[in-house]
């Protein structure tokens, strides 16, 4: 499976993964259609641009997920897609039509998208840890059979709960689809993405693994127990995922579990002008470990590349680099220790 001569579709290729999936795909010697909501925008796409190979491997095409139709005439003669376009609206005022419907209309719509194309052979989806372990009790390990609690998410409505809600239903949706259609689908659920990145703007993930930096309370609980894998590692999986001629079903990909204590401890190490906290609000000294367990991936032989040092020294380098953090002296630190 997977000839580099090969043309496949990917989604969302502006973003944080689908670019660096798009570059990872362009340097394989595949020819990459990548869908972006508008292509004539040059701050959103000029990233894509200016990656290697792309001016005779990339071809950048107009859809959107809003629009059932919109990804048919880019999928068209491709042998595999990759779905990494989701809505990460969390400040949305009507998250029902703006962020959970499109994702599941979308992801349907792209299915339909390669049942007409009937040059697909395999299709990717790029699901979210959102979709496993979203419930009130945490449990020690995790693994491709759990799902979140939809009716708890519903309830509490933590932050980026219409995004856990959107991913879950989207892709039990998915599964049926696929089994009623005998689709060769793949979902590959990774857990937070940390490391360095190719557009001009903080990614919504950064802003929570980097939380602790930058004082954003409102993300602390995330990575309280968190999950995480390097930008790379994920984006070749997803590679690996579709060449794979024995890939099936679902694939957590987690390389490291951590709390968020690790990672204030590893960002204290390493940026100490930063003034980084050693306790948070409302999160106790000790907590136990949460684990996604890989073993399903690594069994058919994948294997990780990048440390959890890696992750965020690749992050705060490449944030600092972009102008997207703020200098240690703006952080406020009151006198016990926690930003204010």
């Amino acid at each position: 499976m997977g000839s580099t001569s090969e043309t496949v579709c990917v989604t969302g290729a502006s973003g944080f993964i689908g670019s660096w999936l798009v570059m990872r795909l362009l340097e394989r010697g595949y020819t990459v259609r990548a869908t972006v909501r508008d292509p004539t925008n040059v701050k959103k796409v000029e990233h894509l641009l200016e990656l290697p190979g792309a001016k005779t491997h990339l071809s950048l095409w107009k859809a959107d997920l809003a629009d059932e139709g919109s990804f048919d005439k880019a999928i068209t003669g491709c042998t595999g897609v990759f779905h990494v376009a989701t809505p990460m609206d969390f400040e949305s005022q009507d998250p029902e039509n703006e962020v959970i419907k499109p994702t599941i209309n979308g992801l349907l719509g792209i299915m339909k998208s390669c049942l007409k194309a009937k040059t697909v052979r395999r299709l990717v989806f790029t699901s979210s840890a959102g979709t496993v372990n979203v419930s009130e009790k945490q449990k020690p390990v995790y693994d491709e059979n759990n799902w979140s609690d939809l009716e708890f998410c519903r309830t509490v409505k933590m932050t980026g709960w219409m995004y856990f809600v959107s991913k879950t239903l989207a892709e039990q949706e998915a599964w049926k689809f696929a089994k009623e259609n005998n689709m060769d689908f793949i979902s590959i659920i990774p857990v937070l993405v940390v490391g360095p990145f190719l557009g001009s703007s903080m990614p919504p993930s950064l802003i929570t693994a980097l939380s602790p930096l930058t004082g954003n309370e409102g993300h602390y609980s995330i990575i309280k127990q968190g999950q995480f894998v390097h930008l790379d590692d994920l984006c070749n999986s997803h590679i690996f995922l579709y060449e794979h001629p024995a890939a099936e079903g679902r694939y957590i990909c987690s390389s490291r579990d951590a709390t968020i204590h690790d990672i204030a401890k590893l960002l204290r190490e390493k940026y100490p002008e930063y003034n980084i906290p050693t306790k948070f609000k409302n999160i106790p000294d000790h907590l136990d470990i949460v684990s996604f367990s890989s073993k399903k991936l690594t069994d058919l032989g994948f294997q990780y590349k990048y440390s959890f040092e890696d992750m965020f020294t690749g992050a705060v380098d490449a944030c600092r680099d972009k102008g997207l953090l703020p200098k240690p002296a703006e952080i406020p630190v009151d006198n016990g220790g926690t930003q204010k």
